[in-house]
């Protein structure tokens, strides 16, 4: 064998090894020569990651969290948005995961952050009418394993006299059982900041009942899967059900994601599940929709919109 050929050998057993490894622990891939132009690809990507914090290409929409019997807007949650100069409108799974291996989603999730609360601190003193409104900002598993993500979240608050119970930091269930006794240290340090923490996509991760009442919490958020599960003929409600109960126990807010039907929206609410987000009421939207919604307020939201 030729050292070009050993060469080869070595890369693509690499390429292979870096496959298993993001797809979890215990696995074993074969190579397959997709493999480096998927590398290539991500490389590319990651490089544009830089420049693009840089140049100002990120974005955030916004989608609303209604009451769901009165159609009142009771939150917003953030999302971010990538206006990529050649590939167009990135949506976040597309660049998110990239972002976490790098360690770019520090300063993008800095950003975010920064830019979630200036805008909520600007809607708050604008929309007087809706005093409870507050936004919600996702968290990485990489920012709360940063040793700086307390002092951020202050310097967040303080630079846009934002209200700290306006703030919503939600992150995975996954990432909540990482490291147990280290994230529940850290969401006490965040809860001492006076801002709300909500576990997202409830149910699809490892967490236990033990686990729960060792952190923080404020906000459950049922996750899309299981809303999809709701309303129609093969109705199966057990596990929102169960989360919407498990809420009422521990005293949480349960927010169910992704309703995109009228038939989900009811089975909800047969349910007791007090808010919701998706589709049925509205799509992640700009800052000024957002505003012209707010502005409409004194008509429920869910007449409005159809529901």
């Amino acid at each position: 064998m030729g050292s070009d050929e050993a060469d080869d050998l070595l890369r693509n057993a690499d390429l292979a090894l870096y496959r298993a490894k993001s797809r979890g622990k215990g696995r074993y891939e074969l190579f397959a020569p997709e493999m480096h132009v998927a590398v290539v690809e991500r490389m590319e990507l990651e490089g544009d990651l830089q420049r693009a914090l840089k140049g100002h290409e990120f974005f955030l929409d916004y989608q609303p969290i209604f009451k769901l019997r009165t159609g009142e807007i009771a939150g917003i949650e953030a999302l971010v948005r990538w206006r990529h100069p050649d590939r167009g409108l990135l949506a976040p799974d597309e660049f998110v995961p990239i972002a976490e291996q790098s360690r770019l989603i520090l300063p993008l999730g800095r950003w975010v952050l920064h830019e979630a609360c200036h805008r909520a601190a600007g809607w708050r003193t604008r929309f007087v009418e809706h005093p409870a409104l507050a936004v919600s900002v996702n968290l990485s598993s990489e920012q709360m394993r940063e040793p700086e993500l307390v002092d951020e979240v202050a310097a967040a608050l303080d630079a846009s006299e934002l209200d700290p119970q306006s703030l919503i930091l939600e992150l995975t269930e996954t990432a909540f059982m990482e490291d147990v006794d280290a994230i529940a240290a850290r969401l006490r340090e965040l809860k001492s900041l006076g801002v709300q923490l909500a576990v997202d996509d409830f149910g699809t991760g490892y967490a236990s009942l033990q686990h729960l009442r060792r952190f923080p919490i404020d906000v459950l958020k049922i996750a899309k899967s299981f809303v999809d599960e709701l309303g129609g003929a093969s109705d199966d409600s057990a596990l929102a059900r169960a989360i919407i109960d498990l809420g009422g126990s521990f005293q949480l807010r349960v927010v169910a994601e992704g309703i995109e039907h009228a038939d989900q929206l009811d089975r909800l609410m047969q349910l007791g599940c007090d808010l919701g987000q998706g589709y049925h009421f509205a799509r992640p939207m700009t800052p000024e929709a957002v505003e012209r919604m707010l502005d409409e307020h004194p008509r429920p939201a869910a007449q409005r919109l159809g529901g």
